[in-house]
C-alpha cells in the first residue's frame, strides 16, 4: 500500500489548477498574431524542465519549418485569415501511452493514432505538408522580418527622449 501524504497532493494539485490554459484558445491566439503574416506556419508546442528541475512548462513556437516528430510535443497548422488549425500530432511523454489505449477512460483517437504514428510510421509524421512553403520562400521571410525588426529597434532609439 502507498501512503500519500494529503498536504503534498494538495500542493500538487494547487500547482496543476494554475496551469489552467486551453490548447484552442493558445493556439487561436497564436493563429490571430500572425508572426509570419498571411503565410500559414506550424505551432510547436514542446514541454521543458525549469532549472530547479520539477516545474515542467510548455513552449508555444511558430515556425515555418515542420520539426520532425517527438515524445512529449503536438504540432498544428495554422492558416492565418481563416479559423483553421490543422492538428499534425499530439505525441505525450512515452510513460503516458497506456493510458490513452482503447478503453482507457483517457482515451483519445488523436493521441492514439499520433502515438501508433510515431512508433510505426514516423515517415508519415516527419513528411512535408503538400502546402509548405520553398526555402527560398522562407529564406526571404525571415529576410523580412529581420529587417523589420531592426528598423523597429532603429526607430526606437531616435525617438526615446533624453532625459
Amino acid at each position: 500500500m502507498i501512503k500519500i501524504n494529503p498536504l503534498d497532493a494538495h500542493d500538487r494539485l494547487n500547482h496543476f489548477k494554475k496551469q489552467d490554459f486551453s490548447i484552442s484558445e493558445c493556439c487561436q491566439d497564436m493563429l490571430n498574431k500572425r508572426p509570419f503574416g498571411k503565410y500559414p506556419f506550424y505551432i510547436w508546442v514542446h514541454s521543458r524542465t525549469d532549472e530547479d528541475g520539477f516545474t515542467k512548462r510548455l513552449i508555444w513556437q511558430p515556425r515555418l519549418t515542420k520539426p520532425l516528430s517527438q515524445t512529449n510535443s503536438m504540432l498544428f497548422r495554422a492558416y492565418p485569415g481563416t479559423d483553421t488549425i490543422k492538428i499534425l500530432w499530439m505525441i505525450p511523454p512515452r510513460e503516458m501511452w497506456n493510458s490513452y489505449k482503447k478503453g482507457q477512460l483517457t482515451e483519445d483517437s488523436i493521441v492514439s493514432k499520433s502515438i501508433q504514428d510515431f512508433e510505426y510510421n514516423r515517415v508519415f509524421l516527419d513528411r512535408t505538408e503538400e502546402d509548405d512553403l520553398s526555402e527560398e520562400m522562407i529564406h526571404a521571410i525571415y529576410v523580412e522580418l529581420a529587417s523589420e525588426a531592426k528598423n523597429k529597434k532603429m526607430m526606437e532609439k531616435l525617438w526615446i527622449p533624453k532625459r
